[in-house]
């Protein structure tokens, strides 16, 4: 935007004032002195001012000083005669006549070729709204993951006090809580951040049942918020699964994951990944479908992707293709 209307006015277009008026952002120019010689119709309207009261005044001196502001002032005096250019330069001031805002300057120097003559093109983003819609979403977010963890402090504490008569019903209740914490830790991820390495996820969903054991090669590969829970849940049940019948059931099994990025149909990309597990006992497919298994082909082809379990001599291999 900045180098589009830098061209425009350079060259002395007529269009330039026009193309000006056209933007929603408030827009002006100033001399050497920093006097206004043009302010476009969003400036006028968002600040309230009135455009003769505005033309050949000085920036610092419109609205009774009002626009002695000492950030701007930095910007103006000291950055831009450094720079052909600053970009998004934070601004915030309480006006009196429209009341605290905070703005992004982005500010340019245009030098007139005919008689070498500069001037300063300066566009205000107000931002205000923009701030205070993100502040109310991160407390939401925020107050939304601290009911989750209390929400599973509450269902952790009724499991745990349920009496259990058999090592089956036991078992049954460990694996329900671990599940559902890997679900919550998965979530408060993905709502912290818009992405994270494959590696960091993978290492979190093992977590202490691989302390130690756990091999990883394979190059950075970030995944979007949307598919954290998935992923998270697929290889903690791998992890479990070999915690309780495979390599992690022994002192030197291991577990090694790989992983590449390939080019499948289409050109969409996959991240294409393998579970082996070494040193461990002989393993066996069950008889029946277990509801681990179920859930990483679930998860899988919920994600658009494949898996494959192989019961190898040496251990369980599983290769996961998820798209990315």
């Amino acid at each position: 935007m900045l180098e589009d209307l830098y061209r425009l006015l350079k060259s002395g277009h007529v269009q330039a004032q026009g193309v000006v008026d056209t933007m929603t952002q408030p827009v002006v120019v100033l001399d050497r002195n920093l006097s206004v010689t043009t302010a476009n119709n969003a400036f006028i309207k968002t600040f309230a001012v009135d455009r003769d009261d505005v033309l050949g005044q000085s920036l610092f001196d419109l609205g009774n000083g009002q626009w002695e502001i000492p950030e701007l002032r930095h910007l103006i005096e000291s950055v831009i005669p450094k720079a052909a250019a600053v970009v998004g330069y934070e601004v915030k001031h309480d006006f009196p006549s429209i009341g605290q805002r905070t703005f992004l300057v982005d500010a340019r120097r245009l030098v007139q070729p005919d008689d070498n003559s500069s001037s300063l093109l300066v566009i205000f983003d107000d931002v205000t709204e923009r701030q205070r819609q993100s502040a109310e979403q991160e407390f939401i977010i925020a107050e939304t993951r601290h009911r989750m963890r209390n929400l599973f402090a509450v269902v952790r504490a009724i499991a745990m006090q349920t009496i259990a008569r058999s090592a089956d019903v036991v078992d049954y209740r460990d694996t329900f809580l671990a599940r559902l914490e890997v679900a919550l830790r998965a979530q408060e991820l993905a709502a912290n951040r818009d992405t994270i390495t494959f590696d960091t996820l993978l290492r979190q969903a093992v977590g202490e049942l691989g302390a130690g054991r756990l091999e990883t090669h394979g190059p950075p590969v970030q995944l979007g918020g949307a598919k954290v829970l998935s992923v998270s849940m697929i290889f903690h049940e791998l992890a479990t699964n070999a915690a309780k019948y495979g390599a992690l059931t022994v002192h030197d099994g291991k577990v090694t994951v790989t992983w590449t990025v390939e080019t499948g149909p289409r050109a969409r990309t996959y991240l294409s990944c393998q579970w082996r597990e070494s040193n461990g006992p002989r393993v066996v497919p069950a008889e029946e479908k277990g509801y681990g298994t179920e859930l990483i082909e679930g998860m899988s082809a919920q994600l658009g992707g494949t898996s494959e379990l192989k019961y190898e001599h040496g251990g369980l291999v599983a290769t996961i293709r998820i798209p990315l």
